[in-house]
């Protein structure tokens, strides 16, 4: 293997004095043939890359202002029922975010699998690389892991760079499939609702029936501890209103409606005597600021409004006769005012005046003059129904009072100690059975469409922040990494010019059938004696065919200055060999079975 041979012979390479090639003897494309046209995957095409690249930054930007949505607006609507009968909410919203990124991952690991492909012919491309840099290069055999060691050892940035961004991606599709959740929330809307009365005196008051059906109400509340029925709260007696059409879970309706405030107005006796006057009659007298009960009412005035007296006897366990009284003066005053309905009983919450009522009609006007009705004194009749029913609501509503005394841990006896035990039980029931009075007294049938806010528990989609963080970051990173990657490939790849895809064996026969560096080679050579017998060679593509070529190595070599590492790092590597020609070891052609059963002598 010593240097005979000169480099202008005709049957030694002029580049090795260890092969003989044929690369001169191939037509010039171009002129002597027709010069191909130059293959290029579309998958490294850079509008292509371009565009998807900014598609994933948008995606970045978007899922951050999604989030941000999101929370301020407590999640996105979504149907009250699931329009996909055969598949649950949970699957959709997990499987079809993950679905939407797999195309996007699949994009960037084949773009990452053509960068690994190309990288060998770009190495050869840029001329003088050994062979574990060029022929002996395959990163396509190699995992991603392996790929990222290799990489950095050969310093090919821009795949390592690829790899990275590779091995990125499959967070992709676990953080998509946690990015929605639905929960049950509490959500306010816009909505209408349907006022059904209006303020107006009632024509049939005089019936009494109004007043029969509370006072029945307030002594079937105190037997069975019930609240107050829909539309009334306390003091406030509000028009009806009925909620918009649907299935509402939890739901509360606020509207702006009118409502009638009564007080009773109840006062305690400032002084109260029991005169015995035999052994089954009694005299009860109760002053209230000095004013004698028998003459508080004036007597031009309609019994009906009349201020009324609740007289209380009790005979104490020891026998002695107990008695108390209360003074009520009923008086009424209409709002407008902002309440709530509780959509799952029909309860009225807590009114809030917005403004006074300021129309006029026959109970602000002529003929009540905004005075109240005492609802336990009326007016003589001559109908004995309407007697009758006089007769039940005067007697009713003290014994409700009466009734819910007795009722107490200590019976009646506690309530009679109580300085305030039956004032403040009067208070009560009587103002219940008024405001329940009043929803038909007061208000007569109308149909209006009123604004109104609905709060109810519903499905609303909610993006989860931590999973969309980083989903965010991961679609920007990949997006503007890859951008740079593949704009510096194009560039590393200017003076590569492949006419087929490399990966087939016909492709790389055509690269070096006439390259001679074959003749090194033996069909059943394993990498490492591959890279023995093609040491102190540099390889490049040849600039007028294409062809791989093979060159000595005489020391003299600067194959690190590659346009990949040039770009991204500004810094040089040299790789050199020190072996002349006449150093190589000569190459074996003896197969490796003999070496390995040598013949007997």
């Amino acid at each position: 293997m010593s240097g005979s041979a000169t480099p202008t012979s005709d049957t030694i390479s002029p580049r090795s004095q260890r092969f003989q090639d044929s690369v001169h003897n191939i037509p010039t494309p171009g002129t002597e043939v027709h010069r191909p046209k130059r293959y290029e995957p579309i998958v490294l095409n850079i509008y292509i890359v371009g565009g998807i690249a900014l598609l994933m930054i948008c995606l970045g930007i978007a899922l951050e202002i999604a989030l941000r949505l999101s929370d301020r607006s407590n999640g996105f609507s979504v149907p009250a029922k699931n329009v996909i009968t055969f598949v649950s909410t949970q699957f959709l919203t997990s499987f079809v975010p993950t679905l939407l990124v797999v195309p996007l991952a699949y994009f960037w690991a084949v773009a990452d699998w053509m960068l690994r492909w190309y990288q060998p012919y770009v190495t050869l491309s840029e001329g003088n690389a050994p062979a574990a840099r060029s022929i002996l290069l395959d990163y396509i055999a190699l995992n991603r892991l392996t790929t990222l060691y290799h990489s950095l050892k050969h310093r090919h940035w821009l795949i390592n760079v690829s790899t990275l961004t590779a091995l990125s991606v499959v967070f992709m599709q676990p953080l998509a499939g946690s990015l929605f959740q639905l929960r049950q929330v509490s959500y306010t809307s816009a909505t209408t609702a349907t006022s059904m009365r209006s303020v107006g005196l009632s024509p049939v008051i005089d019936q009494l029936t109004s007043f029969l059906a509370s006072a029945g109400y307030v002594d079937a509340a105190v037997y069975n501890n019930l609240q107050d029925p829909p539309f009334v709260h306390g003091v406030w007696s509000a028009a009806p209103f009925t909620a918009p059409p649907g299935s509402i879970l939890n739901g509360t309706l606020a509207v702006n409606t009118t409502a009638i405030q009564t007080h009773v107005n109840c006062i305690q006796p400032t002084s109260f005597t029991t005169t015995n006057l035999s052994s089954s009659s009694f005299v009860l007298e109760a002053t209230f600021s000095a004013t004698s009960a028998s003459t508080c009412a004036p007597s031009y005035q309609d019994q009906n409004f009349q201020p009324v007296f609740f007289w209380y006897y009790h005979l104490s366990d020891n026998g002695d006769a107990q008695g108390t009284a209360v003074f009520c003066q009923p008086s009424i005053a209409i709002f407008i005012v902002s309440t709530t309905m509780d959509l799952n009983d029909g309860s009225m919450g807590n009114c809030i005046i917005v403004e006074p009522f300021e129309y006029t009609n026959n109970v602000t006007g002529s003929p009540l003059n905004g005075e109240a009705f005492n609802g336990v004194m009326f007016d003589a009749n001559t109908n004995p129904y309407i007697t009758a029913r006089a007769l039940a609501i005067n007697s009713g509503v003290p014994g409700a009072i009466y009734r819910s005394a007795s009722q107490q841990p200590d019976g009646p006896q506690s309530v009679f100690d109580d300085p305030y035990g039956f004032l403040n039980a009067t208070t009560k029931i009587y103002t219940q059975h008024l405001s329940v009075a009043a929803q038909t007294i007061y208000f007569l049938p109308d149909n209006e469409t009123i604004s109104a806010q609905l709060t109810s528990d519903i499905s609303r989609l909610f993006i989860e922040t931590l999973p969309a963080h980083l989903l965010s970051v991961l679609f920007i990173c990949i997006g503007i990494a890859s951008l740079i990657v593949h704009i510096l490939h194009k560039r590393s790849r200017r003076n590569l010019w492949l006419t087929s895809p490399p990966g087939s064996i016909a492709a790389i026969v055509s690269l070096t059938s006439r390259s001679g560096f074959g003749d090194l080679l033996l069909p059943y050579d394993n990498v490492s004696r591959m890279k023995s017998n093609l040491a102190g060679l540099t390889f490049r593509l040849d600039k007028r065919t294409g062809a791989i070529v093979a060159e000595e190595d005489f020391g003299v070599s600067n194959i690190g200055n590659t346009s990949d590492n040039t770009a991204l790092l500004g810094s040089k590597r040299g790789y050199s060999v020190t072996l002349g020609v006449d150093d190589l070891s000569p190459l074996s052609r003896t197969s490796f079975k003999e070496k390995v059963e040598p013949e007997s002598p």
